[in-house]
């Protein structure tokens, strides 16, 4: 499995996932621009000291991400998904793409891909989204309990 962050912006939430892809060895893959630098320290502090372990990945574009990662099967995250994350059947080198804290992932790559625009299901009327590292930490577990947690 493959987690995509494109354009995060809170440091603690990246620290967060990259100490989850750690924990399952996961490669992290984060799309530029990002709200924050490498450097700091609330991403450090949310990592602890497991940013060895973890395998990261660069990119300055979304288009410079696909370019590099083609012929990859993704799954775009998103409220406005039709498909609930537990009705995927998901491959092991599958690409995860969470989109930034405030705004998601651009529409015009969810609609344009909208048979693999997936949803993380909530009750209705009560919150917007969920927290992305907590949103990352609920797709990829299911996604590496299906392959049988095969690290």
């Amino acid at each position: 499995m493959h987690v995509v962050l494109v354009e995060p912006e809170i440091p603690q939430n990246t620290g967060n996932i990259a100490r989850t892809c750690a924990a399952t060895n996961t490669p992290l893959h984060l799309v530029e621009p990002l709200g924050f630098s490498l450097d700091d320290r609330y991403l450090k502090r949310a990592g602890l000291d497991y940013w060895e372990h973890v395998q990261i990945y660069r990119y300055e574009s979304l288009d410079h991400f696909f370019q590099v990662n083609k012929g990859g099967r993704f799954f775009y995250l998103t409220t406005k998904g039709k498909i609930g994350y537990h009705e995927v059947k998901f491959q092991k080198d599958d690409f995860l793409l969470f989109g930034k804290e405030t705004k998601g992932l651009p529409e015009d790559l969810i609609y344009s891909n909208y048979d693999h625009a997936i949803t993380i299901p909530m009750a209705p009327g009560k919150v917007r989204s969920l927290n992305l590292s907590n949103s990352v930490a609920l797709v990829l577990y299911e996604a590496l309990r299906q392959q049988g947690f095969n690290f």
